[in-house]
């Protein structure tokens, strides 16, 4: 056997396999689709004045990435056709990168605001199988790893794919934007998306194909056919409602209006619609993952089930059981704990489609100004907020940086509120602490001040927020499920958000901005409420260690 490495032998191997290259170029892979889908996209229909009502209905392809754990079982356990031979992994990561670049070339050739309706299809066609893709990343980073790559390290490089991918379709797009035109833009990255299903092919397969025999899930019980078929049956018909009501709405709202008829309007469905949406994907599949715990009894691991029993377990498993553990370990708590999920990121995420729209067609800005000061010192200030994130975990803990984070989140909404006011708050504030001078000398003015204070506000509450909720989440998981149950509770942060977009976008229209930040600022409270509530509780509280079946 080899002799393990450690240090910086550990690093120089890491850094000069195989693995950790294409690594690198799979994270660039996985972030490039998500920032021209969630971000810039609403940037190129700003540029066009497609209306704020249209881009917050269309923000729901940022959908796809909070239900892809819906279609998880199904990517992990099959091979797609005609291209099998490639690999269960790397058949995955080809076809969903070859679709992805002939959709971003669908993307340019087609204009917003003749074809709305063919470029949403594209749009969420697209979200789709970028959220296919993430998924099968991160099955590969965790098989593929070795004592060499470890998974630590690997992790490590595909957050820097990401990171530069985040860079390159976000501040690189905007500055080319401004000087060769969208269409060319999403052209080259389309592009680009094809070379890298290329580098893919260089991608070592699993060396295991027996690893999903051992997958964390595989030793765990289910109950029997019947209540597992009832269990799956309720939860899928859920599911599937909620998506058809979001994807009906979608259309018959980017569908033009006959003359003299009413537009659907965004805010009273998701008046009416979205607590039934959240009833339907979370508190449904709640309540029948604690009805079916009670029956969880066989581990039923035996091949002689059959491949449709063994998929049919393994679909419990994923989707289920790890909500199943939740409700069984915090009882009346993990009701506190949903909702805190649901709704600490509110502030940020629901207003997120409207960044570029505001900064560049409200407030005038240039596309090379905002590159620079949201995605480029923006990005720095986001650093800022993760570091104070990491010191207040290490001075006060964990729920106090919680409370932090909310608090931070909710007060950065009323400097967006200023500053779409004017900026007369942050004035004063650059005037008192000397940041006008020091602007000055850099070449700024004044108005370059303001945003990039906004914006610095912003991101180091996002940063802050983000680095709390993660260490929250992480220490709700059980250690057994921890995999599945992060995947399961990151996503729901998605939801309440992305329902409520379309609604602040016909908001804004009606209201304006500044109201609007108002009120994402009072909907922070919620969130703090929720933050104070889990403290009294007393959670998280350690999950208790128990014992896995054997297969």
């Amino acid at each position: 056997m080899a002799e393990k490495l450690t240090g910086l032998a550990l690093a120089r191997a890491a850094l000069t396999s195989r693995k950790t290259a294409v690594m690198l170029a799979l994270g660039f892979a996985s972030g490039l689709p998500f920032v021209l889908l969630i971000g810039t996209l609403n940037a190129w229909l700003g540029e066009l004045k497609v209306s704020l009502a249209t881009i917050g209905v269309l923000s729901w392809i940022g959908l796809a990435y909070a239900f892809k754990f819906l279609w998880s079982p199904v990517v992990d356990r099959t091979r797609p056709p005609l291209i099998a031979r490639f690999g269960r992994r790397r058949s995955w990561l080809v076809l969903c990168q070859v679709v992805l670049g002939l959709l971003l070339w669908g993307l340019a050739a087609t204009d917003p605001i003749a074809a709305i309706g063919s470029f949403a299809v594209l749009a969420v066609t697209a979200a789709f199988f970028s959220a296919t893709q993430d998924v099968v990343i991160d099955a590969w980073r965790i098989e593929i790893a070795d004592e060499r790559a470890t998974v630590e390290i690997l992790s490590a490089i595909y957050q820097l794919g990401n990171r530069i991918a985040a860079l390159a379709g976000g501040a690189l797009a905007l500055v080319l934007a401004a000087r060769l035109g969208w269409p060319a833009i999403y052209t080259g990255f389309g592009v680009v998306m094809l070379a890298l299903a290329a580098v893919t092919m260089l991608a070592p397969e699993a060396p295991d194909p027996e690893a999903d025999a051992r997958a964390p899930l595989e030793g765990h019980a289910v109950p029997d056919r019947r209540r597992r078929a009832i269990a799956l049956g309720v939860v899928a018909v859920c599911w599937g409602w909620a998506i058809l009501m979001l994807a009906r709405f979608m259309v018959s709202a980017l569908t033009p209006a006959a003359p003299g008829a009413t537009a659907p309007s965004a805010g009273d469905f998701t008046k009416f619609w979205g607590p039934w949406i959240v009833v339907a994907t979370v508190v449904v599949p709640a309540l029948v993952s604690a009805w079916a715990n009670g029956f969880a009894s066989a581990v039923r691991g035996d091949p002689s089930i059959g491949a449709a029993g063994r998929a049919a377990d393994h679909c419990y498993r994923a989707l289920i059981l790890p909500l199943s553990e939740i409700v069984s370990r915090l009882r009346w708590g993990a009701a506190v704990v949903v909702a805190l999920i649901l709704a600490y990121r509110i502030c940020d995420s629901i207003w997120a489609p409207f960044a570029f729209p505001f900064y560049l067609d409200f407030l005038g800005y240039t596309n090379d100004e905002v590159a620079f000061a949201s995605k480029l010192f923006g990005v720095l200030m986001t650093i800022v907020g993760v570091a104070l994130g990491g010191f207040l975990f290490a001075t006060l803990g964990r729920m106090p940086t919680l409370l932090a984070g909310a608090v931070a989140a909710a007060a950065s909404n009323l400097l967006y509120a200023d500053l779409a006011l004017g900026g007369a708050g942050i004035d004063v504030f650059a005037g008192l602490f000397g940041l006008d001078r020091l602007g000055a000398l850099s070449g700024a003015d004044a108005r370059m001040v303001r945003l990039m204070i906004a914006i610095s506000g912003e991101n180091i509450a996002g940063g802050l927020a983000g680095a709390a909720f993660v260490a929250y989440i992480s220490s709700i998981v059980s250690k057994h499920y921890s995999a599945v149950q992060y995947a399961l509770l990151s996503s729901l942060t998605f939801l309440v958000g992305a329902l409520g977009r379309a609604a602040m976008g016909e908001a804004i229209e009606q209201v304006g901005y500044a109201s609007v930040f108002r009120f994402t600022a009072a909907l922070g409270l919620v969130a703090i409420g929720l933050v104070l509530l889990e403290w009294w509780r007393g959670a998280p509280r350690e999950p208790a260690e128990r014992s896995v079946p054997a297969v």
